[in-house]
């Protein structure tokens, strides 16, 4: 157990065997740094990935929305349903923290997951932000099944719908850019 590997290190140094302390470390609790691999990907891949998962998080099994839909509500009603461009909590509906989708890396890119589709679940950013550089098992989370997204599109169609009928929202970029690539 670590936490008795560190005791053991502490003994050593109390008693001045340096050397027998480094001995541990290396023998029973080696550093083992991990290669980080950059993420990349595109709106339209990110797309395929929420819909590929039917846009349910795949650690909660819970539905999630497209992310253009929660802004068609906030250019509405600014006040009642605020956004703010750099998601400020103080500044910005809860919603977009428990509905929008995000990526996540299965095998955290920190713990040298790779950033490719065998890696990838989509869940919330709230989710996301829990998980942050932690495994599954270190969580006690499981990975739940993708949904089907003919069962659920995450509000997609009911999105481009209003769009089309009320284009003039076009003029916020983070709706037209969803809205681009829920065609």
């Amino acid at each position: 157990m670590p936490v008795e590997i560190i005791e053991d290190i502490l003994e050593e140094i109390k008693r001045d065997n340096i050397e027998t302390g480094r001995r541990i470390i290396l023998d029973e609790y080696p550093f083992q740094p991990t290669l980080i691999h950059t993420r990349q990907y595109s709106e339209k891949q990110k797309m395929e990935q929420f819909k590929r998962d039917g846009f349910i998080d795949r650690y909660t099994g819970e539905k999630l929305v497209n992310p253009g839909v929660l802004k068609v509500i906030s250019f509405i009603y600014p006040k009642e349903f605020p956004y703010h461009a750099h998601w400020k909590m103080t500044d910005t509906h809860m919603a977009y923290m428990e509905l929008i989708p995000t990526i996540d890396h299965i095998v955290p890119i920190s713990r040298g997951g790779e950033d490719n589709k065998e890696n990838w679940a989509t869940t919330s950013m709230k989710k996301n932000a829990i998980k942050s550089n932690w495994s599954l098992d270190e969580l006690g989370w499981e990975l739940y099944p993708a949904g089907d997204i003919d069962d659920w599109d995450g509000l997609t169609k009911l999105f481009i719908s209003l769009v089309n009928k009320h284009p003039q929202i076009l003029k916020d970029n983070y709706i037209a850019k969803w809205y681009r690539v829920s065609l």
